[in-house]
């Protein structure tokens, strides 16, 4: 994407409660970028590190429930227990892949998904520490300081906008980084990752870690907003909505969490007069944005610009071309 383009996207995003037409719709893009946040993370571990977890939503509620129950249970305020859910879906995810990561391709991805399950079970049985069926409710805003009220739409919708940005910024470092060239060494293959030296499981579980604490992030500033919290939360639904939000917007891509899921939830609340029956106009138009865009539309448009680069003789073959002939050049030049 071209860097003006962001900028423009930045700015949009920073005036869109002024265009947008009623508090409602700041408020359903504000949930989207929550969403968006939590599909950074999940492109981390599968669409760059290529490893399939189903439990990736599970610990967006652990995100949640962490931030719900310190507060409204422990009288936190609401920014120590945003950091202790960060800790806690790190550590979490910490001890869950050192375990799942053993496993392999299809192994590792039904693993996930138990693991995702048990979650969901525990949130929704242990009466006791997660109040069961009925959620948590009193959860605390955050706190702005004698500044500004994040009880409000607008503002929270900014402070979600200002976590984004950090994602996306961090992610983009990540990607450019030898880490990043790192886990998208390990998606092409363990053997030939093992083979230029790259230490498998540690980078495995560091690209897991990542991911569940962006869920975690994504989780508390959920909780924060909605202020309440239920077992439906932890839903396995949650993990493959996520999945189509990012085959949408394109795997592995950098803007491909952002597209699909802003894409998606538009899509879904403009069917919405539609109730019951707006999966027979979302289905099909699912299934032909799959077919005509088959990796994504981020993806899909960055394959296009890098075709149309090398039409116009701007690609790696050219500079490759050019680079032989100047090596010619040289070797003439000295003989």
């Amino acid at each position: 994407m071209h860097p003006a383009s962001k900028y423009v996207l930045l700015a949009l995003a920073v005036l869109f409660p002024a265009l947008a037409s009623n508090e409602y719709q700041v408020y359903v893009m504000a949930t989207a970028f929550i969403w968006a946040i939590a599909v950074y993370g999940f492109n981390v571990i599968t669409g760059y590190c290529g490893q399939l977890n189903l439990a990736h939503g599970g610990f967006f509620a652990i995100g949640a429930y962490a931030v719900a129950l310190l507060t409204a249970d422990y009288g936190w305020n609401f920014w120590p227990a945003f950091i202790a859910a960060l800790v806690i879906t790190a550590v979490l995810g910490f001890l869950v892949g050192a375990v799942s990561l053993r496993l392999k391709e299809h192994y590792f991805a039904i693993f996930t998904l138990c693991v995702g399950f048990i979650i969901y079970l525990l949130l929704d049985k242990w009466e006791e520490l997660t109040h069961g069926a009925i959620g948590v409710r009193g959860i605390a805003a955050p706190d702005g300081f004698g500044l500004v009220n994040f009880r409000e739409t607008i503002p929270v919708y900014y402070l979600i906008l200002f976590f984004l940005v950090f994602i996306i910024w961090f992610t983009s470092r990540i990607q450019k980084s030898l880490l990043g060239r790192t886990f998208i060494a390990i998606r092409n293959g363990d053997d030939l990752a093992e083979s230029l030296g790259i230490n498998l499981m540690k980078n495995k579980i560091l690209a897991f870690v990542i991911s569940t604490t962006y869920a975690g992030l994504a989780g508390a500033l959920y909780a924060g907003m909605i202020r309440f919290v239920g077992p439906e939360d932890g839903n396995i639904l949650h993990t493959f909505n996520m999945i189509t939000y990012l085959l949408v917007g394109g795997i592995g891509t950098l803007f491909g969490p952002l597209i699909g899921t802003l894409g998606i939830v538009w899509i879904t609340q403009s069917l919405q007069f539609l109730e019951e029956y707006r999966m027979i106009i979302f289905g099909p138009l699912l299934v032909i944005l799959v077919i005509f865009f088959p990796l994504g539309v981020s993806g899909s448009f960055l394959t296009w610009m890098h075709r149309k680069a090398q039409a116009l003789g701007l690609g790696p073959k050219k500079v490759q071309q050019e680079s032989k002939v100047n090596t010619a050049r040289e070797v003439e030049n000295n003989a």
